[in-house]
């Protein structure tokens, strides 16, 4: 039913996506690394010019933690192989809402995002054996 010419242009079309995938993603990690810089600076600046504003310094911290956490990611999906292992997207997940917890401490959710940590934390145990513990 399906010849030669049809599983050649296939593999074609797959490697093309994968290449796709691969420009974007880098050029991806440029974005976020800029952006990552420019936190970094503002952090920087607002230390030096004596922001007294502690909450604003401490929020401006955790984001530079989540681009970094996000660079990190699209370094971990080159080294795997082109492939992004679950534990890593638990692991964000995980970090990302115990920083919105800290930084809106007094929120009226904070029962909510509990359960989100505890559904993504048993989500990473049973995990097959092998995807959650190589590494």
């Amino acid at each position: 039913m399906f010849g030669t010419s049809w599983f050649k242009n296939r593999k074609m079309l797959i490697k093309l996506y994968q290449t796709l995938l691969n420009i974007s993603l880098f050029l991806l990690s440029l974005i976020l690394a800029y952006f990552l810089f420019r936190e970094l600076y503002n952090i920087f600046n607002d230390i030096l010019l004596g922001n007294k504003n502690v909450h604003q310094i401490f929020s401006k911290v955790l984001i530079f933690f989540l681009y970094f956490g996000f660079i990190s990611i699209i370094v971990q999906y080159f080294k795997e192989n082109y492939h992004f292992p679950i534990r890593y997207l638990l692991y964000i997940g995980i970090t990302a809402t115990i920083r919105f917890i800290i930084v809106n401490g007094e929120s009226a959710h904070n029962l909510w995002l509990a359960i989100i940590i505890l559904v993504l934390t048993i989500s990473y145990i049973i995990l097959p054996f092998g995807e959650s513990r190589n590494g």
